[in-house]
């Protein structure tokens, strides 16, 4: 059984090899949905359709996300460029309020994803959350390379009003809409009129499916007159999730399970236009989940807005039947930072000019190894508003070193320690000392 998977995937990630068509991408974005929040992998949640994505493709179970943030974590995701390249340091979450008309966010020049496919000839659309800027037309995603966009441009967003506290946030293209409706099945309902348009010879298509859940909604206190954070699961749903005690997490649970009957939705959609064996699908999270509104990131050390495992590492699930071998596993050593460079090579786009910090993925799934030489850096900005400090850190094979703002350094050895308990600093002084040296080396390098 063994041989036949590797063969699948070099067939997938191999693309002069494959065809002269080029695939659909649907790439499904969830918001602080931590690694056991997803039933695939090991949570109590119900997620069928997530989970049967997991049972027809490839489950990744060495996959970190660019940042532990939301929007640093989809800078790195659309660019393939580590974030701390970002023009903006797009290091901590863009604030709704706090940042209106600065005109931070991601910039021209900084080339997406969707640009790139763009110019190729495929079909681009957002549909969902942006979180890269907003307050000016020159940041929405229109003008950084999708030729359609419906949702919201703010971290978050009541789930009811589409609105930020009372302020709109909702658009169609550049233009705000007053919409009405739960967000997340609005949401997967412009997902499947996308595909339901879809004619027989149309072009290919790149949908970035950007969900909001299970992510808090952002409501309004009247006493208060100001924006509150606050779960919003729709009544029914919390009766699904019923057997879960903790408040707080019913309420993530229900949003969740909510989510996973969107991304049913949008796969029976996929099939029903005919579109499934030409679509490469990937479903991934943005960082780990926030247990102070119901996010699990159990058995990983560490939350969203830390560089801990469980702020790090994330779901990712890829499906593209025929190609992809069903229910197969992945140990590899990937990033969100891996995709841009991937969905080029499926769409067949030189990459010369590009300066990208991801890599293809096809060598490491074709070889079957871990990419023991590889590295990965990450760093958090300090947050004034949300009273963060920076923080950063470095893996290289199995070994991690991480500096807190709070609890000074540490070096973990993943592979024996992978819930990072053991401080290895007393222990492996070289190694210590010349992790930290590297950390300092990229974080010049990803300056310049």
């Amino acid at each position: 059984m063994f041989y036949p998977r590797i063969v699948l995937f070099f067939c997938l990630f191999s693309w002069p090899l494959f065809s002269a068509d080029r695939p659909n991408i649907l790439l499904v974005f969830t918001d602080d949905q931590g690694i056991n929040d997803v039933g695939c992998y090991g949570s109590e949640i119900p997620t069928p359709n997530i989970d049967r994505l997991a049972s027809e493709g490839a489950l990744f179970e060495s996959w970190y996300s660019a940042s532990s943030i939301c929007t640093p974590s989809r800078f790195g995701l659309l660019t393939g460029r580590n974030p701390s390249r970002s023009k903006h340091q797009l290091l901590s979450a863009l604030m709704f309020m706090a940042d209106e008309h600065k005109m931070t966010g991601i910039q021209p020049g900084e080339t997406t994803i969707a640009e790139r496919l763009r110019d190729s000839g495929y079909d681009t659309s957002l549909i969902g959350k942006w979180h890269l800027g907003h307050g000016d037309k020159s940041l929405l995603p229109t003008r950084h390379g999708f030729d359609s966009f419906i949702g919201h441009t703010g971290g978050c967003i009541d789930f009811f009003t589409m609105t930020y506290g009372v302020i709109p946030d909702w658009y169609h293209q550049e233009e705000y809409v007053s919409e009405n409706g739960y967000a997340t099945e609005l949401i997967t309902d412009e997902a499947i009129s996308f595909l339901d348009s879809r004619e027989s010879d149309a072009d290919p298509f790149f949908l970035y499916l950007a969900y909001n859940a299970p992510h808090f909604g952002k409501g309004w206190s009247p006493s208060a007159q100001s924006p509150i954070n606050i779960m919003q699961p729709q009544a029914e749903d919390l009766k699904r999730v019923s057997f879960i005690e903790d408040k707080v997490s019913r309420e993530f649970a229900a949003m969740a399970v909510s989510l996973d009957d969107g991304v049913g939705r949008v796969m029976d959609a996929l099939e029903a236009n005919g579109l499934a064996e030409d679509t490469l699908v990937v479903f991934l999270t943005d960082h780990g989940g926030d247990p102070v509104y119901g996010g699990n990131n159990e058995p990983y050390r560490g939350d969203k807005a830390t560089l801990f495992e469980g702020g790090l590492r994330v779901p990712c699930i890829m499906r593209w039947p025929g190609k992809i071998a069903a229910g197969s596993r992945n140990k590899a050593l990937c990033s969100s930072l891996d995709l841009f460079p991937t969905f080029c090579d499926l769409a067949g786009i030189e990459l010369e000019d590009d300066r990208l910090d991801g890599r293809e993925l096809g060598p490491a799934l074709f070889e079957g190894n871990r990419w023991e030489d590889r590295s990965l850096f990450w760093e958090l900005g300090a947050h004034q508003e949300l009273d963060r400090k920076p923080w950063s850190a470095m893996r290289t094979g199995d070994w991690k070193y991480l500096e807190t703002p709070t609890e000074g350094e540490f070096l973990f050895n993943l592979s024996d320690d992978p819930y990072e308990r053991s401080n290895l600093i007393d222990s492996e002084p070289e190694r210590y000392m010349a992790m930290k040296a590297q950390r300092d080396k990229m974080s010049l390098q990803m300056r310049k």
